[in-house]
Order: structure tokens, then sequence, then C-alpha cells
């Protein structure tokens, strides 16, 4: 159960850290 859980959240959180990354990034840049 914690498997599953854990592939279905990996696109979810690689979906997440990449927004975050582009609001750090354009928020260093602007």
């Amino acid at each position: 159960m914690k498997s599953s859980a854990k592939t279905g959240f990996t696109l979810v959180e690689l979906l997440i850290g990449v927004v975050m990354m582009t609001i750090v990034i354009a928020g260093i840049a602007f």
C-alpha cells in the first residue's frame, strides 16, 4: 500500500517541485 501511494505521488511531487522551482527562479530573476 505504501509503495503504491509513493508511486502515485511521485509524478505529483515532481510537478509541484518543478512549479516551486520555477516560482523561486522567477522571484530571483524579477
